[in-house]
């Protein structure tokens, strides 16, 4: 008889319903939110691969803080006091791939003005992005010397723990179950990334109502032969 599967990760809400799962992976990051707003520095960078969570733990640090959320273009057109509108905190998301060869300069610009207001007024950013940024190429050295005192959580990729753990709950979000063989057919042909899992999840759901089958290792086949149909 197939077997379910049971996980002792924590969850977290999060938003718009969805839980987060607090691993080793991510466990830094998670705890730097839950000290907010006692932070050693005004900024907090996590940075990790795509697929990793980054974006996730974006919206915990926005419910937590009641946050804003700053574009790089936002911030080249309005300048930080505007802002910020009163905010104790703001998220500037994936900012490492805002930068481009015309606006570095004036990007770096504004993005030192903020620092150092936030330093002033005590108030906190988190940034999201690929790599630290001691990665990013930065020319200002003022800017350079700020980020350097921000404090560095970096997230892997989920283990194999945490995506069957993932899989699991959102198939169970969507009253579908999920058994332990399935799991691991699925894991050893999937992306090791949420981004993936999630496409897999929504192909899934929809393949599972039209053709009115239950969770099996023939319907996964089938949706990865879909997803694969996406890529091309």
């Amino acid at each position: 008889m197939p077997s379910q599967l049971v996980f002792d990760f924590e969850h977290r809400p999060a938003f718009e319903a969805q839980d987060f799962l607090v691993t080793p992976c991510n466990q830094e990051a998670v705890s730097w939110i839950d000290n907010w707003p006692h932070w050693s520095s005004p900024a907090l960078v996590v940075h990790g691969p795509s697929g990793c969570g980054k974006s996730h733990l974006a919206q915990v640090f926005m419910a937590r803080t009641s946050g804003v959320k700053v574009s790089s273009l936002q911030l080249l057109e309005r300048g930080p006091p505007a802002l910020l509108g009163g905010a104790e905190a703001c998220l500037l998301d994936d900012l490492d791939q805002a930068f481009t060869p015309s606006n570095k300069h004036a990007l770096e610009e504004a993005l030192l003005h903020l620092y150092n207001l936030l330093k002033e007024h005590k108030l906190t950013m988190m940034i999201t992005a690929k790599s630290p940024p001691s990665r990013w190429g930065i020319s200002l050295a003022d800017l350079s010397s700020r980020l350097k005192t921000a404090i560095m959580a970096e997230i892997g990729q989920p283990d194999d723990a945490l995506l069957a753990a993932v899989l699991v709950k959102q198939f169970s979000d969507r009253q579908l179950r999920i058994d332990s063989e399935v799991v691991a057919f699925v894991q050893t042909r999937l992306e090791r990334s949420f981004y993936a899992l999630g496409q897999f999840v929504a192909i899934a759901d929809k393949l599972a109502l039209v053709k009115k089958s239950r969770v099996s290792i023939p319907l996964m086949r089938s949706v990865l032969e879909k997803l694969e149909e996406t890529k091309q």
